[in-house]
């Protein structure tokens, strides 16, 4: 059953009793890191294995995502800065016990390409707290395996 998160701001993650940060390096540009983010919405699967689709909604202000395992998201866009930042809150979900949610992309250059942050900003009562920090080192295989897939996709790209 679907459930309403609490609405919140992109200042968030500075106040959330659970942030997550993870960075990894491509290749890549930050403009092809940020189209693949932000405007192939619908490819994420293709480099992301948690995500089993993602469809843009509203003329790209929101997204419906769903994951492995049958969790779903209903997203806000919060952030477009092209080739900087792209971020989003989670306004609906099946998954239980969290009370708010926002995840947010930053890219910077390199001297190889690109370094992409993400930081996965959450409340939820006392046990799911527990249980997402408990989750980070998963959480962070799962991204550091989608950046080398998204390393990967990008430079195949790249070569076409």
């Amino acid at each position: 059953m679907p459930r309403r998160l609490h609405p919140v701001e992109l200042d968030f993650p500075e106040s959330a009793p659970v942030r997550l940060v993870f960075t990894g390096d491509v290749s890549a540009s930050p403009e092809a890191v940020y189209r693949a983010l932000a405007e192939d919405v619908t490819d994420w699967p293709a480099w992301f294995d948690a995500v089993s689709s993602a469809v843009p909604t509203r003329d790209g202000a929101g997204r419906d995502v769903k994951l492995k395992g049958g969790v779903f998201f209903s997203e806000t866009v919060m952030a477009t800065d092209p080739h900087e930042r792209y971020a989003y809150r989670v306004d609906t979900t099946n998954a239980p016990g969290l009370r708010a949610l926002l995840e947010e992309w930053v890219i910077t250059p390199t001297a190889q390409g690109s370094r992409v942050r993400w930081t996965f900003a959450v409340d939820g009562p006392a046990p799911v707290r527990a249980l997402l920090r408990l989750s980070r080192a998963g959480l962070g295989t799962s991204f550091r395996r989608a950046i080398r897939r998204l390393d990967r996709r990008l430079a195949r790209s790249a070569t076409s």
